[in-house]
Order: C-alpha cells, then structure tokens, then sequence
C-alpha cells in the first residue's frame, strides 16, 4: 500500500532539508581539522566525509530500485584531491532528487543491490538520517553550529523510535543511550542512536 502523496511530498521535502544541512556543515570542515576525531569512535573528520560521500550514491541507486554505480568500498579516500566537499554536494543533491519521485518510497530497496530489500521508506527516512546525524556529528567535531531545523527533527525523532531496534540490527545506529525525556528533541534522537549529546572533541 503506497503512502498518499501528501505524506510522501514532506517525506522528501525533509530529505531536501537535511541534505541542506549536511551539504552546509561539510562546507563548512576546515581542511586542516580532516584528522580530528569524531563521535563515531572508529573514524576520524575524513573517515566520517568518506563515508557520506559513498553512502550517497547508493542512496540515489535505491531510490530507484537499481544496485550501486560503482562498488562500496569503506577503504576508498574520497578526500584526498581536495574537492570533498563538492563531491558530496554533488552526490547528495543527486540523492535528493532521486527520492522525488514517490514511486520510490513504495515497495522495497537496497542500498547495496541485494535481493533481500528492506521497506522503501525505510531507506528513505534512513538517508535522511545519515544526514542529519552525521552533519551533527561533523559539526560538533569541528566546532560548527550544531543546531538544526525544528521540524526536521523531531520528524526524524518520530520516525525512528520504532525503527531504531531495525536499526542496530543493520548496524546502522549502536546501542541506545539514555537520556532524559525532558532533554530537547535532537538530544533525544542522539541518545537513541547511540550518541552522547554532550560528546566534544
């Protein structure tokens, strides 16, 4: 059953949102802060830019129910020519648009090409989190505004109470870590997704 195309045009005007906000904050990674650690402990500021860049293409692919371009290899440097923080624009802006089309909310998809898929809108509310969680997680490490649009987050928050278990099963989120109900939204959502809302660098 296709979601109705209300739902599915602010589906993807949130996505636009936090590609926004993502695109911003990796614009804004100064180039000398690239070995400076992040909240994800396994990557540092350039491990964690890799990272979105690779995962943005696939993100288009899947919009489209189609497998990745080119192989997803963690190990690739996207950073090291100096143009990273087009890339990603470039790339994000392509995933953004993919996901217009609502045909790609319904049905199933994968990020890598696999015949076991997950739910569409799955993917989709799962990219748009890539975004806003890990441009918080770049801007808090490179001592950025953190702050992002009210609405994208708590629609994010919502979204992903009842998927966060599917989450950590996929690896995509590490263990909750609890926070008070009386914290804001996006602390909330962070404590949910494994991170500590007061981490600094």
């Amino acid at each position: 059953m296709s979601e109705p195309e209300g739902v599915v045009m602010e589906q993807h005007r949130l996505m636009v949102s936090a590609v926004e906000q993502a695109t911003r904050i990796v614009r804004g990674v100064p180039s000398d802060l690239l070995d400076a650690p992040t909240p994800c402990s396994d990557w540092n500021v350039r491990a964690l830019i890799n990272h979105m860049i690779l995962w943005a293409g696939p993100g288009a692919t899947a919009a489209r129910k189609q497998p990745p371009a080119e192989p997803v290899d963690e190990g690739r440097d996207l950073t090291g020519d100096g143009a990273w923080a087009d890339r990603y624009a470039e790339r994000a802006r392509a995933m953004a648009e993919a996901w217009a089309d609502p045909a790609a909310w319904e049905g199933t998809t994968s990020l890598t090409g696999g015949p076991d898929g997950m739910p569409a809108s799955f993917i989709g509310w799962m990219m748009t989190g890539e975004c806003v969680l890990h441009g918080w997680d770049l801007a808090v490490s490179t001592g950025q505004e953190t702050a992002l649009p009210g609405d994208l987050v708590a629609a994010l928050y919502e979204r992903t109470v009842p998927t966060a278990e599917m989450g950590r099963e996929y690896k995509v989120y590490a263990e909750e870590l609890k926070v008070p109900e009386s914290a804001p939204t996006l602390d909330r959502l962070l404590g949910l997704t494994g991170r500590d809302p007061s981490w600094r660098p």
